[in-house]
């Protein structure tokens, strides 16, 4: 008995059984198969690197914001140490001054820290078009292998 390869004996089995040139062998459709299951593997391990890199960089700027609050908090809390001893060792007008100076920079602190807890809302660490285009990919395979 002769030893034939796996496609030649499919076409011969095809050709014989009346599907014709026209129909292809098993082992071409399993290649093709595997060729783009490795591709959507590929197409969505790129997706899901995109997605954690505009993640990362959405709770950066919201870290950044929320840094520049407690900064600005210190020194807004330094200034009312310094108007609270203008206040005690003057009584004058300055520590009026210096006191307005360490409301405006509670109010710019507090607008900080507002915008900067809004922006960590919206990150999002799960990559939610990955986890939707991979429950997608599953169906549509599904749908090849039945």
């Amino acid at each position: 008995m002769e030893v034939t390869d796996i496609g030649e004996r499919d076409t011969a089995t095809n050709s014989a059984s009346g599907n014709g040139p026209g129909h292809r062998p098993t082992r071409g459709l399993i290649q093709d198969i595997v060729g783009n299951i490795q591709e959507i593997i590929r197409s969505e391990v790129r997706l899901a690197k995109t997605e954690v890199v505009e993640e990362v960089a959405k709770a950066g700027k919201a870290g950044g914001l929320i840094a520049g609050a407690g900064i600005l908090a210190l020194f807004g809390f330094g200034l009312v140490l310094v108007t609270c001893v203008a206040a005690l060792a003057l009584i004058m007008p300055v520590w009026l001054a210096a006191l307005i100076m360490g409301v405006a920079v509670f109010v710019v602190a507090g607008t900080c820290y507002m915008m900067g807890r809004q922006r960590m809302r919206n990150v999002h660490p799960v990559p939610e078009r990955t986890v939707q285009t991979l429950k997608d990919d599953v169906a549509w395979l599904k749908a090849q292998t039945r």
